[in-house]
């Protein structure tokens, strides 16, 4: 057997419309709708489903919680350019920039989170 990729992922979140508004307006990704109405943040040719928290569909998670997810993305953009970006967007930062290795190699990384408090890390590769 071989798992070629990744699909999808969920997170739980608190407020799916504040959740589509800042993963547009602050990551500038695309949020779709599908199946009758269901919410995603397309991210390159995956999508993070969103389930608000207390009506989660079945199955899902064990522990659905907002907040507990620790998601990574790449930006072609620099980190200093990605920096001026979040600091006009009102971002406050966890960490950065620092060091990471990627699955393709070193990059530089930011930390924040997002509304529901999932730490989000954005890199960009060297």
């Amino acid at each position: 057997m071989l798992i070629s990729n990744i699909d999808h992922l969920v997170i739980t979140v608190h407020d799916i419309e504040k959740t589509c508004s800042f993963y547009k307006m602050v990551m500038g990704l695309e949020t779709i709708s599908f199946a009758d109405g269901r919410m995603a943040i397309k991210v390159g040719d995956q999508k993070i489903n969103l389930h608000k928290a207390g009506e989660e569909l079945s199955p899902c998670a064990k522990y659905p919680t907002p907040g507990s997810a620790d998601l990574c993305f790449i930006t072609p953009t620099s980190i200093s350019d990605y920096l001026h970006h979040l600091k006009n967007s009102g971002i406050d930062l966890e960490a950065g920039p620092v060091k990471r290795c990627g699955v393709y190699g070193e990059m530089d990384s930011v930390y924040f989170r997002d509304p529901d408090g999932n730490l989000l890390e954005v890199s960009h590769y060297l």
